[in-house]
């Protein structure tokens, strides 16, 4: 007997309870989550365990991932690396340097109204658009 697993409840499961922001700041990672620390107070911190490795044309690529645990809630809020060395994590969202994730039971949609604004003051900040997870073709490169 062989066991299948099903990408599309795995994709379903995550994305249930989540919110999904694409950002366009054309500046690196580490600088970007040190921004998002010191001005919105968050505590993102790269977690090498989360990184996602992806083989295209006979290479391996490594999109790397930051982590923040708000403390006493559930809410977990993930930064993604959408571009390393020419690859996308997403293809199809090319234009996208920062995939945000926010994910956590009771995750209140006023967190948002919040939040993106928030995040477009930055002065790297070009663009943050809110994503829904049916026009993402490659989900499965998103959950954890």
């Amino acid at each position: 007997m062989k066991l299948k697993i099903d990408n599309e409840a795995l994709a379903q499961d995550f994305f249930e309870d989540a919110i999904l922001l694409g950002i366009v700041a054309p500046i690196k990672d580490y600088q970007f989550s040190w921004q998002l620390n010191q001005r919105l107070g968050f505590n993102f911190r790269l977690n090498n365990d989360l990184e996602i490795q992806l083989q295209k044309k006979q290479r391996q690529y490594y999109f790397s991932i930051y982590e923040y645990q708000v403390p006493g809630v559930t809410t977990i809020h993930y930064l993604y690396n959408n571009q390393y060395d020419g690859e996308y994590l997403l293809p199809e969202f090319k234009h996208l340097d920062f995939l945000w994730v926010i994910k956590g039971y009771g995750t209140p949609v006023d967190d948002q109204l919040v939040i993106i604004p928030s995040i477009r003051s930055l002065t790297a900040v070009q663009l943050v658009t809110e994503m829904t997870n049916e026009k993402i073709k490659n989900k499965q490169h998103l959950i954890l």
